[in-house]
């Protein structure tokens, strides 16, 4: 039996790995792990295709340690018995342990005592949050490590290794891949190189070559294969791009028909993923705390477009473009934050008021950390002044409403009186 090309084409050690620099670059943690020779247990999670089995995969070819998989969900304790097992007999096998999250206690109990001894390298794998769903036992006994989504020149890059690739990959054809086609190829598949991959291969054998022998991979095939059309074929390959800018200027701009026909060209398109995350990031940079309210249901109405699924997705993703077009706008917000991190990028820091430092520990009375606090609960309306900025921004003004909105007004109308009290409360000290 064929083995599918993403199967193929994984990564035989720890150069191979495509993207996921910040764990296996030079110098860094899985790197350095795999160069001394010290491995310990680890869950690696992230969105699916991403590279977590390649991986395990390298890492077991880096080191010559015997390599086995496993899923938690529908392998049993016997399975774990015999990796177990061949772990007395070799030393050490590296289990890669696919939707760890769903590990049962059973299992669990058994696998513990061998993480302990060494004599299985666990290396979890799923796409929950660790930090929220596996189980503790098993958490503190590994390092919990992020698999970030793969970069359009990763992809590019694993797509280029695959083609070129005669003992593993698709090197044995003479392939023309369009450039358009390619494209298509990554921003379908949404960082999933598995996918990528495996849709590649089969637009290339499912593809007849022309009478030089060459296969002519076009656009319409890509779209065929990956069941999903392209929003545009433009020469530059970023007509998706340029339709994800329109659809959140036509929003900021209060444009609802412009900002409807760009969402329908993305629904068109079929590309769920980047509607939802878009529309969030438009009700919280655009429209902001002019109209908080609206923010909150466009995530609703996102969580339930992503439950129903299209055709039916677009009903709740038509009433958030409506709502957040129409909205009153402010980016009071972003401008903010992004003064304030400006600041601690310069430099502008400076100490935490002792007052304010943590004395939830022994000695934090000696040192005068907490002694000085003011609970502002225990004063008329909840406030009292207080110093909390550090002495080196005192005075910092970050937040700078435009009062768009009637609730943007308010926000703003407290805060300037809130800042004015401060001021003269401070000053009355």
């Amino acid at each position: 039996m064929q083995q599918p090309l993403a199967y193929r084409m994984r990564p035989r050690n720890i150069s191979e790995v495509v993207g996921q620099q910040h764990l296996v670059g030079d110098g860094k943690i899985i790197n350095r792990m795999v160069t001394a020779k010290m491995l310990s247990s680890m869950i690696l999670y992230g969105p699916p295709g991403t590279g977590k089995t390649s991986i395990a995969s390298a890492i077991a070819g880096s080191t010559k340690y015997a390599f086995r998989i496993l899923n938690a969900a529908t392998d049993t304790k016997k399975d774990l018995q015999i990796v177990a097992e061949e772990a007395k007999m070799s030393g050490t096998v590296v289990l890669l342990l696919d939707e760890i999250h769903r590990l049962d206690k059973t299992k669990q109990d058994f696998l513990l005592p061998h993480l302990e001894s060494g004599r299985i390298v666990l290396i979890g794998a799923t796409t929950e949050n660790p930090y929220l769903t596996i189980l503790p036992a098993i958490r503190s006994r590994t390092q919990i490590f992020e698999v970030k989504p793969l970069s359009e020149a990763d992809m590019q890059m694993a797509i280029a290794r695959a083609l070129a690739d005669k003992e593993r990959g698709l090197g044995d054809f003479d392939v023309d891949l369009d450039q358009e086609a390619q494209q298509q190829l990554i921003y379908a598949t949404n960082g999933d190189l598995r996918s990528a991959l495996n849709g590649l291969e089969l637009a290339v054998r499912s593809t007849n070559p022309s009478e030089d022998g060459r296969i002519h991979i076009t656009l319409p095939i890509i779209e065929e294969t990956v069941q999903r059309k392209a929003i545009t074929a433009d020469k530059d390959g970023d007509g998706h791009y340029n339709v994800i800018s329109a659809l959140q200027k036509s929003i900021r701009g209060s444009d609802v028909d412009a900002a409807l026909h760009y969402l329908s060209r993305l629904i068109e398109a079929g590309d769920l993923p980047i509607i939802a995350r878009r529309l969030q990031v438009i009700a919280y940079e655009d429209v902001g705390v002019a109209n908080p309210a609206v923010a909150a249901r466009t995530v609703t109405a996102i969580q339930a477009a992503l439950q129903l699924g299209f055709p039916e997705a677009r009903i709740p993703l038509a009433n958030a473009v409506i709502e957040l077009a129409l909205s009153p706008k402010s980016n009071a917000a972003i401008t903010a934050v992004d003064a304030a991190i400006s600041d601690v990028k310069k430099g502008a820091t400076g100490d935490v008021p002792d007052h304010l430092k943590d004395a939830h520990y022994s000695g934090a009375k000696k040192l005068g950390h907490g002694v000085d606090y003011v609970y502002p609960h225990g004063y008329p309306g909840d406030w009292v002044p207080q110093q909390y900025l550090p002495d080196k921004l005192m005075g910092a003004n970050y937040f700078k409403p435009a009062g768009n909105s009637k609730v943007e007004r308010a926000y703003k109308e407290q805060y300037d009186k809130l800042k004015k009290a401060q001021r003269d409360g401070l000053k009355g000290n």
